[in-house]
This record gives structure tokens, sequence and C-alpha cells, in this order.
């Protein structure tokens, strides 16, 4: 399975986009995993046009919250639905999600209760999806 994240607007804070280039170029080696930035005015109508087909998750403060290992498991039960060909993050702007984009969405999940940044948001998703792998693997990044 193909995973997709999008996020609107590249990361301007250095330390976000020196993690977002560290966890992109770690996650090579485990998974098919783009990054796509979109710069428009209606965030939801892009995030959702661009994700259409795809199994959604939108990352939103009001979601679901997983610890590390239920989202690996939850990685691996979505890998194993052989229907599913692609899973897309969504990660909005300083603004967040629209109430439609959520609803539009497959699952919305929860990085933290805290409301968080969107640049960060981004850097953590992609180190959780390296954990991800790591744990897959059985491999000794994750220390539970």
């Amino acid at each position: 399975m193909k995973i997709l994240v999008l996020a609107i607007g590249k990361p301007k804070l250095s330390y976000a986009a020196e993690g977002v280039q560290e966890y992109c170029r770690r996650l090579r080696h485990y998974a098919p995993v783009t990054l796509e930035y979109l710069k428009v005015r209606d965030e939801s109508a892009a995030l959702l046009a661009r994700s259409e087909g795809s199994y959604r998750i939108a990352l939103d403060e009001r979601g679901h919250q997983l610890d590390t290992v239920s989202f690996s498991e939850r990685i691996t039960q979505l890998e194993n639905r052989t229907e599913l060909k692609k899973l897309t993050f969504l990660i909005g702007g300083a603004d967040g999600h629209s109430p439609e984009l959520r609803e539009r969405c497959d699952e919305t999940w929860s990085l933290s209760r805290m409301t968080m940044q969107h640049e960060l948001a981004l850097v953590v998703l992609l180190e959780q999806l390296y954990r991800v792998f790591t744990i897959k693997r059985g491999e000794p990044y994750h220390r539970a």
C-alpha cells in the first residue's frame, strides 16, 4: 500500500524542515511514502480533491488518539485490506480542518490533545510512521 502525506504549506521553521527531511530519508528504506505540499486558498477542497480514491485519515486534535503500538497495529490492519491501494494522511494549515473535511475522511486521528502547530504535526507524523515500520520489522528503534 502506498502512503501519501498531504500538508498545507512547506515548513518554514528550520527545525521542522530538517525533521521532515530526516524522517522522509529514513522512511525510504521501509515503505513508499510520498509527501506533497499544497498551497491553496480553499485547503479543504484541495486536500479532498488530491486524496480522492484513497483511504483518508485527517489529523486533528479532535480525533481518536492512538498510542504508538496501536498506531502500528492500525497501519498493519489497513495494509492487510487488499482493496486499499493508498492511505492518505491530511494535515491542515494554521486554521485546521473544516467540519466537512473531517466528515468526508474515513478516520480522524489526533497526535495529541494539545493544539499542535501544523509544521510540528508533520514531523511528529513522519517520525511515528518511521517508528511503525521499525516496530513491524522488529528493529530496536522503539523501546516500550
